[in-house]
Order: C-alpha cells, then structure tokens, then sequence
C-alpha cells in the first residue's frame, strides 16, 4: 500500500498535515506516533519471544545463584 505513494504523495501529505495540525503540533504528533510505535513493537516482541522481560530477567538470576551455591558446595 504504502510503495504506490511515491514523493509526490508523500509531499502532498506532510503540506495536508501541515495545514491541519500547524508547525508547533507537528513534532508532537510525531513524538507520539513514534512513542506508540515504539511501545506496540515492544508488545509484539514479547508476544512472539512468549516471555516477559522481567520474568527472564528473574530466571537469569535464580540460575546465578544456583550456579554459585553449587560452586561453593563443590569447593572450586
């Protein structure tokens, strides 16, 4: 969809854009957008990866002090 817009499209659009919201709530608008693109790539990630990234982060750490005790009880 978005490969048959080419340059002019994309002109025409930001001059819309521009008319509509004004040059001071334009960077806004993009901050936001990114932001909320940012948050739903986050989301995606975590639904495909099916893990959370504190739940791994726990498991990291309870495997660490397992491995330690291990060691200390071995002497090594």
């Amino acid at each position: 969809m978005l490969s048959n817009i080419g340059i002019p499209g994309l002109i025409l659009i930001l001059v819309i854009a521009l008319i509509i919201f004004g040059p001071s709530k334009l960077p806004e608008i993009g901050r936001a957008f990114g932001n909320t693109l940012k948050e739903f790539k986050k989301a995606t990630n975590e639904l495909v990866n099916g893990d959370n990234g504190q739940e791994s982060s726990t498991k990291e750490k309870n495997n660490v002090v397992e491995l330690e005790k291990s060691e200390s009880k071995t002497g090594s």
